[in-house]
């Protein structure tokens, strides 16, 4: 991700395809790629004390299995014990960040202490070292988006290995995404919708992003990958809540990729529903706004909400906040103080929406 109205970051090369001829512009500096790299890797703790990556609660781990190994942390609340399983958040970082390192998701999103308070365990995998050139996701790559292989995989074998190391909930494990690392998270609601209950897509993309091309986005309709997405759900295949937080103003992601984004997840609703017809699950939606405050920028919350009640996608478009991950105690790089509080937002949602 990058930081409001600065110089945008690098999306991951993608596989050429027939209708992509320019990919959405997400550029970063190499040189401080270099330094994420370098910095963020390190996992053993030092022999005095805690390390700077590290804090009461956190532990460090590695993934291993056919697809390959992950490194990730977890921190754990002080409700952990014995008898309590406790909901999962998996945070995943953006291109020119690490989960836990240098320019770190846990320090942007400040998830720890709201575990603290609330008591749920936190997940945040760091992407593999020459993963990326950049330290993204490789979401726009169609090798990454599906079941059994490459990253989903792994950040599902991670999920997986935390229920079962910290004995967690399983019907209460979520996942959010910041940029590359919210076009997995949405990748991940497809492939394993058996695993995660809920997703968040923050300044991200659609499953299927990469054949959108930017300069004629029509030319494929946001029906085309949501069957592409249902088509990956098989036969695990439900409706999983989606909240989408997005800056209009915001020029590495456009607005306009959010609005796609919601139009494809409520699709695939729709196309998860076996009693009825393509374009008739009789959602309701909901628009509420916000309008702005002493140092705070204005939003509209908007709520696609099915027949039971639980919602089908939520969405913040966040005014005057450009690529960033809205909040006023993020330490990050690349965060907006002046948005809402992103993280007490997915919390709030994932709450509301175990798995059913």
């Amino acid at each position: 991700m990058t930081a409001p109205h600065s110089a945008p970051d690098a999306a991951p090369e993608a596989s050429a395809s027939p209708r992509s001829r320019r990919r959405w512009p997400w550029i970063v500096s190499a040189a401080v790629v270099a330094v994420v790299v370098a910095i963020g890797v390190g996992t053993t703790a030092l022999q005095f004390g805690l390390p700077w990556w590290m804090q009461e609660g956190d532990r460090n781990h590695v993934y291993e299995s056919d697809a390959g190994s992950q490194r990730y942390q977890v921190h754990l609340p002080p409700q952990h014990d014995a008898t309590a399983r406790l909901p999962v958040v998996m945070a995943i970082h953006g291109c020119a960040m690490t989960g836990y390192g240098w320019n770190s998701m846990k320090s942007t999103t400040q998830f720890n202490n709201l575990a603290d308070r609330e008591g749920f365990i936190v997940v945040y995998p760091t992407q593999r070292i020459f993963g990326s050139a950049i330290n993204c996701w490789n979401s726009t790559d169609p090798r990454e988006q599906h079941r059994q292989t490459g990253e989903p995989a792994l950040l599902a074998g991670v999920a997986r290995q935390v229920v079962d190391t910290y004995d967690a909930d399983p019907d209460q494990v979520h996942v959010a995404g910041a940029s590359s690392g919210a076009g997995t998270a949405v990748i991940l609601g497809a492939t394993y919708p058996d695993v995660f209950a809920t997703v968040t897509s923050v300044a991200g993309g659609e499953y299927g992003l990469d054949q959108v091309d930017p300069d004629n986005p029509d030319a494929t309709p946001p029906l085309d990958t949501a069957r592409q997405a249902r088509a990956q759900m098989g036969s695990r295949a439900r409706q999983v809540p989606l909240l989408v937080i997005q800056g209009e103003e915001d020029e590495v992601v456009p607005p306009l990729v959010a609005t796609r984004l919601v139009e494809q997840w409520t699709t695939v609703s729709d196309l998860v529903d076996d009693e009825l017809p393509n374009g008739s699950l009789h959602s309701t939606e909901e628009n509420v706004s916000v309008p702005a405050a002493a140092g705070r920028h204005a939003y509209v919350h908007s709520t696609i909400t099915a027949p039971n009640g639980t919602s089908i996608v939520e969405a913040y478009r966040v005014q005057q906040m450009g690529h960033a991950w809205p909040g006023p105690d993020g330490d990050g790089r690349y965060t907006d103080h002046a948005g809402p509080d992103a993280s007490e937002i997915v919390w709030e949602f994932a709450k509301r929406h175990p798995m059913t």
